[in-house]
């Protein structure tokens, strides 16, 4: 009797949850409770909420949770592979979707779209990532690609890597972007002399490079907003006049 009114009273939260989600979407929810509802996309009658919750002790944020791997999901006491099944679909589905938003758009005339994209695939990671994204001639993008992983070097970045990966897309034109995990998205020296090295390399490879963009947890850089980019394009054409 007591384990049917302890299942009665978890379905009972659990469908007050979905009901508040029905009517007024995430808004006013705690963060746990939006795991406890993903948890339960794969637990259709156990409570997951102290499985939700220890989630947020074990990674310490909501975000943290989402960039989990599914090993580091299940270590956590009561997760299984069923019941993380949900935090895993729904960050893929989001990835996919921002995704498709940028895929052949004009990502210089939207902006937005494309600052929302990259927030979300690299702005909360612990590990740096250098994302290439390659534009047609009339800049929409054509695919968008982890070229490194770990902390920006000049060793870890061969310009003739991305060059092929740029010939490879048949694109005339490239994006930059890599996170600063840890928050400060002011650009380090070798940040620059990176930028300036592909700047280069690609332009006598015929391929534009319109911006890099350092993202962080609460904002942006952009390297051609700030001027960096002409300015390494004038030192290209002044070699060029030569």
């Amino acid at each position: 009797m007591e384990k049917k009114r302890a299942t009665n009273k978890s379905q009972g939260h659990r469908k007050r949850l979905r009901e508040r989600f029905l009517n007024s979407g995430l808004k006013g929810f705690q963060d746990y409770e939006v795991l406890e509802l993903l948890l339960s996309l794969n637990t259709p009658r156990k409570d997951t909420k102290q499985q939700a919750k220890g989630l947020m002790q074990a990674f310490g944020s909501f975000h943290r949770v989402m960039e989990a791997d599914a090993k580091a999901l299940c270590s956590v006491e009561g997760v299984g592979p069923a019941n993380s099944f949900g935090i895993r679909l729904i960050k893929a589905a989001a990835d996919r979707y921002l995704e498709t938003r940028i895929i052949n758009r004009d990502v210089i005339q939207d902006q937005d779209s494309l600052l929302a994209y990259l927030e979300h695939h690299m702005a909360h990671k612990d590990r740096e990532i250098f994302l290439g994204i390659f534009l047609d001639a009339k800049n929409r993008v054509i695919a968008s690609e982890v070229l490194f992983r770990g902390t920006l070097t000049a060793s870890a970045v061969y310009p003739r890597e991305v060059i092929a990966r740029a010939l490879h897309n048949e694109a005339c034109a490239v994006i930059f972007a890599h996170n600063h995990p840890s928050g400060d998205v002011e650009p380090s020296a070798e940040d620059r002399r990176i930028t300036r090295q592909l700047c280069l390399a690609l332009k006598f490879s015929g391929i534009v490079v319109h911006d890099h963009m350092i993202v962080g947890k609460k904002g942006h850089y952009s390297f051609a907003g700030n001027g960096l980019v002409a300015e390494y394009m004038e030192e290209f054409n002044r070699f060029d006049r030569q």
